[in-house]
Parts: structure tokens; sequence; C-alpha cells
């Protein structure tokens, strides 16, 4: 039975630099996690953000299920294009053979 998503199939590279929060400056990031294993793809849709407001998607990320990637996060694609999180959705489906993974969408 497959438990997540095969490290074969993520063929890409990227870098994360999770979202902390704001502070008196702007926002703030943890540290930059290098090499992060993923499958990228360039998409055009329309989802909505944390706040509920429709915004256009330009990047799919599906990576590892123990990807901690929260919305506000920035990423490097393997393109070298800085790109902000705008969700996360982890998938899981126990006692199904289908992979658990994280899904991430970025502006």
């Amino acid at each position: 039975m497959v438990t997540r998503v095969p490290g074969w199939l993520l063929r890409h590279r990227i870098s994360v630099e999770p979202y902390l929060g704001d502070a008196a400056y702007g926002p703030r990031y943890g540290e930059r996690v290098e090499c992060v294993p993923a499958l990228v793809a360039a998409v055009r849709k329309q989802i909505a953000d944390k706040d509920g407001r429709d915004t256009l998607a330009t990047a799919q990320i599906i990576a590892g299920p123990e990807l901690e990637c929260p919305p506000g996060s920035r990423l490097t694609l393997p393109d070298g294009r800085t790109a902000t999180v705008i969700s996360t959705a982890r998938h899981t489906a126990p006692g199904l053979p289908v992979p658990a993974c994280t899904e991430v969408m970025c502006e």
C-alpha cells in the first residue's frame, strides 16, 4: 500500500522560507530550507486566499506530507522565481492505496 507520494515522482527542488507572522517592519520568515523535493506545475487557477478573497494562483506544488509551508511563506521555484504561498492542503486517505502529500498553491 502506498502511504506517501513516492520520492521518484518529486523531480524538482524548491527552497522554502516559512512565514512566521508580521513584525514592525513587515513579514517575518523562518530559516530557509533548501532542496525540498517537489513536483512543480505552472497553472492559472482562481482560488480563495486565507481571507476569502479570490486570487490567481500561478504555481502548484506537490510535496511530501511533512512539508511545513503556511500561507504567506516564500518559495523559490526551480526556475528561480520567488512565489508566495496562497494556500496549503494536506491530502491523506488512511486505508486507501493513495499517497499522502501536501499541495501548495502560489501566486
